[in-house]
């Protein structure tokens, strides 16, 4: 068992942090807001403590769950981060879906400080961290990523290591480009159905075994259907995942037509007041 640290108790942190306890993991916990890591530590038997440098210090991992690259950069190489209190040895793992840039940038500076960095971004969702089912996408050296695979499996069903530092977040993309293209598919067939007079649930039911199934049409048709979107990821983090592929896109030089026009339709449901909807509610503007 590992002495760990988690620092961000989000919808996903929170949970990915009680699996980390209830696996026998000594967890010691760093949230923005004190009395939500209070609360975390209360129900879950660990410690709470007031900065990401003390919630670092003698950990022999530190994991990270954020919002973006800044909030990142706060909770680690501000004054006060958790760079401060990592040990020599130690490795820091980050969940935050951010840039790769920012992952290369921690990297360096978690080199020069004599520790390990590995960016690991998921995916799942916050039904998957609370199942402890989530697919971890990871960047780094091999022998670094090693050492942690085991315990980041404490809420993973599946996490590979695919590359350098900056590969997890690369591949974080590519799975969010997969998921704006395909809801954008779903959401038009369903309002296809329904203009067609279909029973749309029970058209989903049959095609979902087909070649046509994925995630989104198991988990999220019947709700789409219902014209309920008050869960899941929300629209607004949608966008700035979004946001970070099409800023790598203009520096590699790929092109992502589709994912740049679904990110203006998401645009358009943030104006319809629905930045915190699900993904899901690209349905929504076409229904309005």
């Amino acid at each position: 068992m590992a002495k760990v640290a988690f620092i961000g108790l989000g919808v996903m942190g929170y949970p990915m942090a009680r699996h980390l306890k209830t696996k026998g993991h000594e967890v010691t916990v760093y949230n923005r807001s004190g009395a939500k890591a209070e609360k975390w530590a209360s129900e879950n038997g660990g410690r709470a403590v007031a900065t990401p440098a003390e919630a670092a210090r003698s950990q022999e991992i530190v994991f990270c769950c954020v919002g973006n690259d800044d909030d990142l950069r706060s909770v680690t190489t501000a004054p006060g981060g958790a760079f401060e209190g990592m040990e020599k040895g130690a490795v820091f793992v980050d969940h935050t879906t951010a840039s790769a840039a920012v992952a290369r940038e921690l990297a360096e500076a978690a080199k020069a400080g004599g520790f390990g960095f590995v960016d690991a971004p998921v995916s799942g969702g916050q039904a998957g961290a609370e199942n402890g089912v989530l697919t971890v996408m990871c960047g780094g050296d091999a022998a670094v990523y090693g050492t942690v695979e085991p315990v980041i499996m404490s809420y993973a069903r599946a996490s590979r290591l695919l590359g350098p530092v900056g590969s997890g977040q690369l591949a974080k993309m590519m799975n969010q480009i997969c998921i704006a293209g395909l809801v954008q598919g779903l959401a038009e067939a369903v309002q296809f159905g329904q203009k067609a007079g279909l029973d749309v649930s029970a058209v989903l039911d049959v095609i979902s075994k087909g070649a046509a199934g994925s995630w989104q049409m198991e988990n999220r048709g019947k709700t789409m259907v219902e014209g309920k979107y008050d869960f899941g990821f929300a629209t607004d983090w949608m966008r700035k995942d979004l946001a970070i592929c099409l800023d790598e896109a203009r520096r590699n030089g790929s092109l992502l037509p589709v994912t740049a026009l679904v990110d203006s339709f998401y645009g358009e449901v943030q104006r319809m007041g629905g930045g915190r909807w699900d993904t899901s509610s690209l349905l929504a503007r076409l229904t309005r």
